[in-house]
């Protein structure tokens, strides 16, 4: 097991003795000069410990304290204090810092402290991998299956920033599954019985974008005949969905800033501020903090955006979920169109999870419709096991619709007859699509 520290200590000398130090004494330490750097690196499945000093420039240690539990509260924070600072320690502790070292310190003391830390820290998480396996499915975990890590993390954290009422980021590839994510955070929510508007940035008419979003009196404008709320009063008490916040014209961009920060909008031809009671969840398949250093993006929107975020993995890491996720994409696929079920073979599932997807959860649903539907272009591993598994479906389908006319629709008889129990009789036809009235109506049709 790698017993993985970030350090963090503004003082370059100290923090690379310390490093050194704590690298001879068996850890993976990744020596950082800020609270920020260690944000970045801490996630909800990080299985290591954090070393903080407290007196920092910029974020203090208590400061990276708070927001590290923001992200999970159980990861363990180690705050290094000065001997005149023990009292802000103690309350650090209060604040669920695992524990504090003064100054100066020894290092076998430091290093005895982290290893039970991280010992403490690989128990959370393992009871939370056997929860999130053995425990009982939830909402949550049927719009978002997985058994990865980065599945169980991304629901930890979606049903901690759910519980809130923060604005959140939602960030993932095309087809990750974010407009999911998003929808999941309202209804798990507070304010789940109210509205949820979705507004796709990118599409937005951009001579009607502040109409369509703020609304407008009488006369704002050429056209303007009669008074009309916004899409972001129709949203009042609910969530308002930003997709492709990052094709957000920058004029409207500062708007947007204020809106969030204020809690009021206007409408065009307007004074008078309306009180705006809305949570904002923001979606973006962009790197925003790349369109920050290109100008395309405002930096302080950026930052008031990236507090309560969520990472959607594409299916490239999450491969072992591939071969679970696709039978159930076939289930909803065959109840939408009311199609029997049709059995995946081993061989094409395990090649499933082998294969690319660059359009992710979305190019996996396709492939699924096409499949119930029995379309072509649908490879089924290899071809000649493809053509066994049909014709064993069909010979089985056949031989008990043929048992099912024999005995003029009793099925007693037929279930004793084939040997099987009478659930899996059931089972098996509801799998075929066989309906007794329909056999027996077919067989009544036959020329005698």
């Amino acid at each position: 097991m790698t017993r993985r520290v970030l350090l963090v200590e503004d003082d370059e000398q100290m923090r690379s003795s310390t490093a050194q130090a704590l690298e001879l004494a068996g850890f993976a330490v990744e020596p950082l000069a800020s609270g920020e750097e260690a944000l970045a690196l801490a996630g909800p499945g990080f299985a290591g410990a954090v070393v903080s000093d407290i007196r920092m420039p910029g974020m203090d240690g208590m400061t990276l304290l708070g927001r590290l539990h923001e992200i999970d509260p159980e990861i363990p924070v180690i705050l290094v204090t000065g001997h005149a600072e023990v009292p802000l320690a103690v309350e650090a502790i209060r604040g669920g810092a695992y524990d504090f070292i003064e100054k100066p310190f020894v290092v076998q003391e430091l290093a005895t402290v982290i290893r039970r830390a991280i010992d403490h820290r690989g128990l959370v998480l393992e009871n939370r991998r056997l929860r999130a396996v053995a425990g009982k499915r939830d909402d949550v975990e049927a719009r978002l299956p997985g058994r990865t890590q980065v599945m169980v993390d991304l629901r930890y954290r979606l049903r901690a920033i759910g519980a809130s009422d923060a604005d959140a980021l939602v960030i993932g590839p095309t087809g990750a599954g974010k407009e999911v994510v998003a929808r999941t955070l309202h209804d798990i929510s507070a304010r789940a019985g109210r509205p949820f508007i979705a507004i796709n940035c990118a599409a937005l008419p951009e001579a009607l974008i502040e109409s369509e979003l703020f609304g407008h009196e009488v006369g704002a404008f050429p056209g303007a005949l009669r008074p009309r709320y916004g899409k972001f009063e129709h949203a009042r008490g609910g969530t308002i969905l930003l997709d492709e916040i990052g094709s957000m014209p920058l004029e409207l961009q500062a708007k947007l800033l204020r809106v969030l920060q204020e809690r009021t909008i206007t409408r065009l031809g307007s004074n008078d501020p309306v009180a705006l009671d809305v949570r904002f969840v923001a979606v973006s398949k962009a790197d925003l903090e790349e369109l920050v250093a290109q100008g395309r993006f405002r930096e302080d929107l950026f930052w008031r955006l990236n507090v309560a975020v969520l990472h959607v993995p594409p299916l490239s890491a999450r491969r072992e979920d591939i071969p679970l996720l696709f039978l159930q994409l076939l289930r909803e696929a065959a109840a939408r169109h009311n199609r029997p079920e049709r059995e995946a073979p081993a061989a094409f599932l395990s090649g499933l999870a082998a294969r690319e997807w660059p359009g992710n959860v979305r190019e996996l649903r396709n492939l699924a419709e096409r499949f119930v539907l029995g379309l072509e272009g649908v490879e089924l591993g290899t071809a000649q096991g493809a053509r066994l598994a049909d014709r064993v479906a069909a010979f089985e389908r056949s031989l008990i619709a043929g048992a099912i006319a024999a005995h003029d629709g009793k099925l007693r008889p037929v279930y004793e007859t084939l040997g099987i129990s009478r659930k899996t009789l059931y089972e098996k036809m509801q799998k075929y699509g066989l309906d007794r009235r329909l056999i027996l109506d077919s067989a009544e049709d036959e020329p005698g």
